[in-house]
């Protein structure tokens, strides 16, 4: 591995993961090398890889994210649809059920990207490794950063490949980027710091995910995405991938969890709050058995409140907040984070100016946190400060989703904030607002009785 050549010219990248990558992509802008390092041995093809176990569930892009993404790595929607993927609009090719209503069709001009985890990992890896300058490393993993003398400044990173002894190799800037394992607690007592105060909700979730073969005619949308209520805390989202594949992903919480056999899985999805979701499974040819997956707590890490922090370490991704993947929001946030990053390096903020970072990267998280979090809080078995403002926002985000089932703008709007292109102010916006508290629209009723309480929209 190349030696840095002088102050600001190596970073290195802790997870390939979707975040790492986002993470070396702009860093390539700035950075002469940029290394990205990463545990597993990394597939050549589209496939699920042992370190990112979520990845043979169902994963959505929101249209943020995917107008990201398409600006860090231009043409990547017109290759993954060479590739088999889709590019839909969220609101005339999706169907959306939320609390048994189900949203208005119209055109939102919301594209989202409909493709698998892995085949969206593979194919940004690829774009990241032909960039001038950027290395990746699999089978090598990051024993911890060094800090100088004083203990304030990054100066390399210790490495363990396969095979060999631990090395340490220069480096000005560290990025961890390392996912749900939050190894980055012990890294920062390890240079003689307090890791952030955490936010945690366990929304009590399980996964369960089928695939299906996708033929033409068979359904009348290119995506199903089922909310869970208060009274009905089960959901589930079925979206088109590459490979003419349907990936089926059904969601329970508190111990309702989907079945992992095939019978139980259709059962499963036999209560649901609204039937449409079952109907398809039941013309749909099975690929696959049915795989589970227990969801982590969801946590918020508040680095934007450390008063000590190492000049040149920065984290990324799931590691600076893990959501509950359920609002579909991981890998969007993701790219906000990239954005905020860029926007630091472009104001020649560089590897000192840490504190700024994650200051704007906080502000990109926060929406979806409040968004999910507000979302999980509905339910009364998830523990957490159920505080006035959160309580009046779910009582309006339910009258929200009534109105949205009989007017198309009011449906438009709950999507542009859920896709997290508008603010959550956009709600509130006077032509919303006077018809959400004008009432539910006739022959507007939820779908099913046990659909009850506020829902933000599921996602993979």
């Amino acid at each position: 591995m190349p030696e840095s050549s002088g102050p600001g010219s190596h970073a290195v990248v802790a997870g390939a993961g979707i975040g790492g990558l986002l993470a070396a992509r702009v860093l390539s802008e700035t950075y002469e090398l940029v290394t990205l390092v990463d545990r597993d041995t990394l597939p050549q093809a589209g496939v699920p890889r042992r370190g990112v176990p979520q990845s043979h569930h169902a994963h959505g892009v929101l249209s943020r994210g995917f107008e990201v993404m398409e600006e860090l790595f231009p043409g990547l929607g017109a290759d993954l649809v060479a590739q088999g993927a889709l590019v839909r609009d969220a609101q005339a090719d999706v169907r959306w059920f939320n609390d048994g209503h189900e949203l208005s069709v119209g055109d939102s001009a919301l594209p989202c990207l409909m493709v698998s985890r892995p085949a969206l990992e593979t194919y940004v890896r690829s774009r990241v490794a032909a960039l001038p300058g950027v290395e990746i490393q699999d089978r090598c993993e990051v024993l911890e950063p060094v800090a100088d003398a004083a203990g304030t400044r990054i100066t390399g990173v210790r490495l363990l490949r396969v095979n060999a002894e631990p090395q340490t190799v220069p480096a000005d800037l560290f990025v961890d980027s390392t996912g749900r394992s939050n190894r980055g607690v012990a890294w920062l007592r390890g240079l003689g710091y307090e890791p952030p105060e955490e936010e945690r909700v366990d929304s009590k979730v399980v996964y369960v995910t089928r695939e299906y073969r996708r033929r033409p005619g068979e359904a009348s949308a290119d995506a199903y995405v089922v909310g869970a209520s208060a009274s009905a805390p089960r959901g589930g989202v079925a979206l088109s991938a590459e490979g003419d594949r349907w990936l089926v992903t059904l969601f329970g919480m508190n111990g309702d969890d989907p079945a992992v056999d095939p019978e139980g899985f259709h059962r499963f999805a036999e209560r649901l709050p609204v039937p449409d979701l079952h109907r398809l499974l039941e013309r749909l040819e099975p690929l696959t058995e049915p795989r589970a997956m227990r969801i982590p707590v969801s946590v918020r890490r508040h680095y934007e409140r450390i008063d000590r922090m190492p000049a040149g370490y920065l984290v990324f991704g799931d590691a600076f907040c893990q959501f509950n993947p359920s609002y579909g929001q991981g890998m969007t946030a993701a790219a906000l984070q990239a954005v905020a990053l860029r926007e630091c390096l472009a104001r020649g903020s560089g590897a000192a100016e840490v504190r700024e970072y994650f200051r704007r990267a906080a502000r990109a998280v926060g929406v979806p946190w409040d968004m999910s979090v507000g979302g999980d809080l509905r339910f009364p078995f998830v523990e957490g400060q159920r505080t006035l403002r959160v309580k009046l926002l779910n009582r309006y985000v339910a009258r929200l989703h009534r109105a949205s089932a009989g007017d198309a703008e009011v449906a438009r709007a709950f999507l542009a904030v859920a896709n997290l292109k508008s603010p959550p102010q956009q709600l509130f916006a006077p032509k919303v607002l006077a018809k959400v508290l004008r009432g539910r629209p006739a022959g507007a009723g939820p779908r099913s009785a046990t659909a009850s309480s506020a829902s933000l929209p599921a996602g993979g």
